[in-house]
This record gives structure tokens, sequence and C-alpha cells, in this order.
């Protein structure tokens, strides 16, 4: 059995179609924010209020702590400082990677609760 089908017509719906599933694509935008392993209480909840901002967008947060030079023997600290980070942010994210090293960085990357 065959159809026959106007083809111009065929390739508008079929763009038609695309244009629609590209509308419901969501993108996931990564912002980041950057420690020092001594970061002060001023400076971090200044950070707090930025990242909890782009939960609230939606957006993913990659929160990591830079060791410079000899700062490196600070590991530990730097841990302490993306896991106090993860329990502030409980109520806007949920930790989609726990710190890790990576060089001279230790990254961690929240993302934002699903909207109910």
């Amino acid at each position: 059995m065959c159809r026959i089908v106007d083809y111009q017509k065929f390739l508008y719906q079929q763009k038609k179609k695309a244009k629609e599933l590209k509308a419901n694509q969501t993108k996931t935008v990564l912002k980041e924010i950057r420690f020092g392993p001594q970061t002060d209480d001023h400076d971090y909840n200044f950070k707090l209020k930025h990242a909890e901002n782009f939960l609230k967008e939606g957006s993913k947060v990659k929160a990591y702590v830079f060791f410079r030079g000899r700062s490196i023997v600070f590991k530990e600290q730097g841990e302490i400082l993306l896991l106090r980070f993860a329990t502030d942010l409980e109520p806007f994210a949920k930790v989609e990677s726990m710190p890790s090293m990576e060089g001279k960085k230790m990254n961690m990357i929240l993302a934002p609760k699903a909207k109910k």
C-alpha cells in the first residue's frame, strides 16, 4: 500500500516538530564559585547568597577551593569549607558530587532541588 504525500508539507511538519522539541529542552547552566582555603566568614556568606540565587534560577553550582603555593597543606580546611557550604545550601540544593581533589582544586557540584 502506498500513500501520496505533499513533500513540502511533510518537510514543514518535520521542521515544526523539531522546533517544538527544541523549545521544550532545558539548558543546564553551570556557575562557578571560588574559595580560598582560609576564606573569611563575611566572604563566605557573600558567596553563599550568590550560590543561593544561582540555584533559585535553576543553575547548577560548582564550588571549588583553589590551593596556591604552600596552602595545599590545608586540604582538610578546604574540604570542611565545602561540606559546610553544602549543608548551608541544603534547602535549595542537593549534592551531585562530593568534594574531590583535581590537581590544585577541590571541586564539589550542587544541583538545584526539583520544584514541587
